[in-house]
């Protein structure tokens, strides 16, 4: 029997009309190692797909409809930007939602700050997942990942319930800052705990977890831990930025991973060796890559921008 994805509905509100990318005037990208030519050719620079967001988080392609689906946290939206460059709403009043995934069955996982929780959205709705530890409120889960297993991954830092912009504000029930892991079949579980985790993202072949340690009063950096399958392992220092803290990255096929940062993406292979970067105008909260990895799809502060890859 073929396999059909489940249906995101579509809010369906038009916030932007169709509309050419638009040149962000911003330094080229920089590159410091040669293979990173490769990748991003000489001609690739920064363009704007939209600018009027709040806070723009999350980004995730969702290949049933071949568009780029990303959060407005404060502005309590998520939204999608398709190819003809229109913008359109996927949900309305989103809980303060973040970070955004898409699950096997193509199903938009959300970690909502107004909720303290993990929900997930289908053609019946949306259906909150967890959100509570032990019997007390998770903090705020801020990112997450859907591993091929199923299960979800996510951090649960406390700027959505510190922040009043990003949420509702409230003491944290829990002593920790911790990273979960939540199946169906298993409940949740709490896998490791770090200063104020932020993004996540797994290699390709699943074995190393990295996750943005986020804490501005500390040392900011993304850690790697390894996975058997069953153990994490201790946190091992991989990478730092050189401005601001290391928000939501992602991970391309080579093992690269692709930092956001107060400069703007910075670039680094599997062994953390910096191989460039990508200016922005200001702040950089995430980033991700659409299906064939041609494109670079970043959001910070008001923006969601684009560099075409080679």
């Amino acid at each position: 029997m073929p396999h059909h994805p489940a249906r995101i509905p579509l809010d369906g509100q038009i916030l932007q009309g169709p509309r050419s990318p638009e040149p962000v005037d911003v330094a080229p990208p920089r590159r410091w190692d040669d293979r990173l030519a490769q990748v991003l050719p000489a001609s690739s620079r920064l363009v704007s797909l939209y600018a009027d967001a709040t806070w723009a988080e999350g980004p995730v392609w969702w290949p049933a409809e071949s568009a780029l689906v990303f959060s407005d946290v404060i502005g309590r939206r998520t939204l999608a930007w398709r190819e003809d460059g229109s913008i359109i709403t996927v949900r309305d009043r989103s809980n303060f939602a973040n970070g955004n995934a898409m699950d096997a069955e193509g199903r938009l996982v959300q970690c909502e700050h107004g909720r303290r929780g993990i929900s997930r959205t289908d053609e019946n709705g949306t259906e909150l997942l967890v959100d509570a530890f032990e019997g007390e409120p998770l903090n705020s889960p801020n990112d997450l990942v859907v591993a091929s297993d199923g299960a979800i991954w996510f951090t649960d830092p406390t700027y959505g319930i510190s922040d009043p912009r990003e949420g509702y504000p409230a003491d944290p029930a829990l002593p920790h800052h911790s990273v979960y892991r939540w199946r169906e079949d298993e409940g949740l579980r709490r896998m490791i705990d770090l200063d104020q985790p932020n993004g996540l993202a797994f290699s390709r072949d699943e074995r190393i977890l990295y996750v943005a340690e986020s804490n501005a009063d500390g040392l900011p950096r993304v850690v790697a831990c390894t996975w058997d399958g069953e153990n994490l392992g201790a946190p091992t220092f991989f990478a730092g930025v050189d401005a601001g803290i290391p928000d939501g990255f992602a991970v391309d096929s080579r093992g690269w991973l692709w930092i956001s940062s107060e400069a703007g993406v910075i670039i680094v292979d599997e062994t953390g060796a910096r191989l460039g970067v990508i200016p922005t105008p200001h702040v950089v909260s995430n980033c991700t890559f659409d299906a064939d990895e041609k494109r670079l799809f970043i959001t910070g502060d008001s923006d969601l921008w684009m560099v075409e890859l080679a």
